[in-house]
Formats: structure tokens, C-alpha cells, sequence
């Protein structure tokens, strides 16, 4: 259903109105997601229910067989780029824009126990940063992490600039909130989880470690780092850096300790 739009006025693209400023506001359990590759990423992901989409004039053509995932009903609107950038609010380069629906977050305990025997997961506490959260889901997707656990204080992974950081992995990993730190350290240890925090005083090289069979990595923001009480019940894990540096991005570190992981567990 290709719907041209020469009205910024239209009620019809009113979800795509003033991106930014409802990025902050909230869609009222919707979320955007920017940009081609991210596009494909989500038409492939049967979680997440499409509403409608928002293309540049020219788009539609080179996004064909991606359209041909869409359900009938669900309306593309087409703009040309005056009027998208008047309706977005700001000059939108990509020219692509879709809008859906936010999955109903499962439980931890019913996520954890669905996950096979083997497993890998992600835990982030305190990361206020979209830019490493978005990071992190991409390492996680990459490394084929099986999930990711948020706690409340961590940024929502389905903010359009996470998303589009992450290369959609924001969208391919499954993952869930849990109310804080505690509460994440006793679920994946209800679920048999050996919990490695990474952290610059570790008192274990990354190197050194060859995970379990279920494995949960730790990961804190950049500064604070981890809360030392929650250090103090986990194993920590460091990653050793010349002339005495300690400090490495933390979407940088996550990348480096999930390919040790998954490669040391494929020895």
C-alpha cells in the first residue's frame, strides 16, 4: 500500500512527527526504527508487529523485496524530501523510517529457562549510554549471544539511535528488565548461571578464563564501573592493557569477552 504524502499535516504519518522529541517523550509502547539495513533486520523478526513505514521519494524501489515481507495492510507512505524532513523534524539522510510495536518483555526466569543448555548472556547494569547499549546488542548478535538482561537503571535498547547502533541487534537478541543488580545476580543463579563481571581490578585475566556451560557476562558503565558489592559475589575478570591503561570502552570490552567466551567454548 504505497500512500503518497504531500502534506507534513497529514494525520496519517502523525507517529513520525517530531522524531526527537518523542524519542524522549515516549510512543506509548511503539518504537522507531531508522535506516535500510535496520529495516530488513526488522521485517524478519516475527516479535515485533510493523504498523506502517515511512520512505523518501526513490526508496520504495531499491526496499522491493523487503516490502514483499510487510503484511498487505500495513500502509508505506512516501514523501518527498521536503515534506519528510518537515514531518521528522530535522533532515532524515537515510530516508527511511518504520514504526512498531513493542513486544510484550517475558519474565526473567520464563527467558532464562527457555535458553538451551549451553548458553551465553548478556547482563548490563547502570548503562545510561545509548551508544553502548546499542554496541553491546550488536557484539551480543554477532557473538550469538542468547540473551540480554537489563536492569532499570540501563537505557532502553529500543531507542531509535540504540537500534540503529546495534545494526538492528537491538531487534535480534531477545532480552528483558529486571528490577536491579540483586534481582539479576539471583535469577541467573536460580538458573545455574556462573556470573563473570568484567572489571579493570579483576582478579582474573579474560585470557585465562574457559567459561561454563552457562555463562553470564557482566558488564557496568563507564566510570563506576560495576557496584563493588556485586564484584564482591561474582567472579571478576580483567582485560590486561599496556603502560598501565585501564580503561577501554565498555561496547569495545563487551566485544573482546564475548568472542573469548565463544571461541574458548568452541575449544
Amino acid at each position: 500500500m504505497l500512500i503518497a504524502i504531500s502534506d507534513p499535516n497529514d494525520l496519517r504519518i502523525e507517529a513520525y512527527r517530531a522524531v526527537r522529541e518523542r524519542d524522549l517523550l515516549g510512543r506509548q509502547h511503539r518504537f522507531i526504527a531508522e535506516g535500510e539495513v535496520v529495516l530488513r533486520v526488522l521485517l524478519r523478526q516475527p516479535r515485533f508487529e510493523v504498523e506502517s513505514l515511512l520512505l523518501g521519494e526513490g526508496r520504495a524501489e531499491g526496499l522491493n523485496d523487503a516490502l514483499h515481507l510487510l503484511p498487505s495492510e500495513v500502509p508505506v507512505y512516501i514523501a518527498n524530501r521536503q515534506v519528510m524532513d518537515a514531518i521528522v523534524g530535522f533532515p532524515i539522510h537515510r530516508g527511511i523510517l518504520a514504526v512498531a510495536k513493542r513486544p510484550v518483555l517475558p519474565p526473567v526466569e520464563a527467558l532464562l529457562a527457555n535458553l538451551p543448555e549451553t548458553a551465553l548472556v548478556v547482563g548490563m547494569v547502570g548503562l545510561a549510554n545509548h551508544d553502548n547499549v546499542g554496541g553491546i546488542f550488536r557484539n551480543a548478535a554477532a557473538f550469538g549471544a542468547d540473551a540480554v538482561l537489563l536492569d532499570q537503571e540501563t537505557c532502553d535498547p529500543l531507542y531509535r539511535k540504540a537500534i540503529r547502533v546495534s545494526v538492528g541487534g537491538a531487534l535480534v537478541v531477545p532480552f528483558t528488565r529486571i528490577p536491579s543488580a540483586d534481582a539479576l545476580l539471583q535469577a541467573l543463579a536460580e538458573a545455574s548461571f556462573e556470573v563473570i563481571a568484567l572489571s579493570p581490578s579483576g582478579t582474573e585475566m579474560l585470557s585465562k578464563v574457559r567459561p561454563s556451560r552457562r555463562t553470564a557476562l557482566l558488564l557496568g558503565a563507564e566510570g563506576p564501573g560495576l557496584p563493588p558489592d556485586l564484584l564482591a559475589r561474582t567472579r571478576t575478570v580483567s582485560i590486561p592493557m599496556s603502560g598501565g591503561f585501564d580503561s577501554l570502552n565498555v561496547a569495545t570490552t563487551s566485544g573482546i569477552a564475548l568472542h573469548h567466551l565463544t571461541q574458548a567454548n568452541k575449544g
